[in-house]
C-alpha cells in the first residue's frame, strides 16, 4: 500500500480533485471543498513550505469526516451524490500522497513524538561549538556549566623606547 501511495502524482491527483469541485461547486455541495483544494494546489506549488503542507493535509483529513457528516444531514440528487463520494474517495489516497510529500520535505505533525535526535546543541558560527568547552551547554541541561576559570597574569610591558609607538 505504501508503494501504491509514493507512486502517486499529488499534482494530478489534485488538479483532478480541485477541476471537480469547481464544476459542482454552484450545486447543493459542500462550500469548503473549493476553497481547500485551491489552498492545496497554492501550498503543492510551493516547494519550501512544509509547515502549510502539514495544515494542508490535516484539513484535508479532516474534511473527510466533514463530508460523511454533510452528505449524512443532507439531501442531494442522485448524480450529485455520486459525484460528492467520488471526490470523498479521492481525498483519501490525495491525503496519503501529502503526508508522503511533506515527509520527503522535511514537515511532521507536531506533537507525535518525532524528536529522535536528542538534545538540541547550539553552535556558534567560526568553530564554537559545544563539543569540549566548559562555558557551553546544550538547551535540554537543566543546571547550567560554571565557566572555567582562567587566571590571565598580564604579561609585562617594555619600557618606553624611543622611535616606537606607545600604548595609550
Amino acid at each position: 500500500m505504501a508503494d501504491f501511495i509514493q507512486a502517486l502524482d499529488p499534482a494530478k491527483l489534485l488538479l483532478a480533485e480541485t477541476a471537480l469541485a469547481f464544476i459542482i461547486s454552484p450545486f447543493t455541495v459542500p462550500a469548503y471543498n473549493l476553497p481547500i483544494f485551491l489552498f492545496g494546489s497554492y501550498v503543492q506549488e510551493s516547494s519550501d513550505a512544509a509547515q502549510s503542507l502539514t495544515l494542508f493535509a490535516g484539513l484535508l483529513s479532516f474534511s473527510i469526516f466533514y463530508d460523511v457528516l454533510w452528505m449524512i444531514k443532507n439531501e442531494q440528487g442522485g448524480f450529485l451524490r455520486f459525484l460528492t463520494v467520488v471526490l470523498l474517495l479521492l481525498k483519501i489516497p490525495t491525503t496519503g500522497a501529502f503526508l508522503v510529500a511533506m515527509r520527503q520535505r522535511g514537515g511532521q505533525f507536531p506533537g507525535l513524538g518525532t524528536d529522535i535526535h536528542g538534545p538540541t546543541v547550539w553552535s556558534m558560527p567560526g568553530g564554537f561549538t559545544s563539543g569540549g568547552r566548559d562555558g557551553y551547554q546544550t538547551v535540554d541541561d537543566d543546571t547550567p556549566r560554571a565557566p572555567s576559570k582562567v587566571s590571565s597574569v598580564p604579561a609585562p610591558q617594555p619600557a618606553n623606547q624611543s622611535g616606537t609607538y606607545q600604548a595609550v
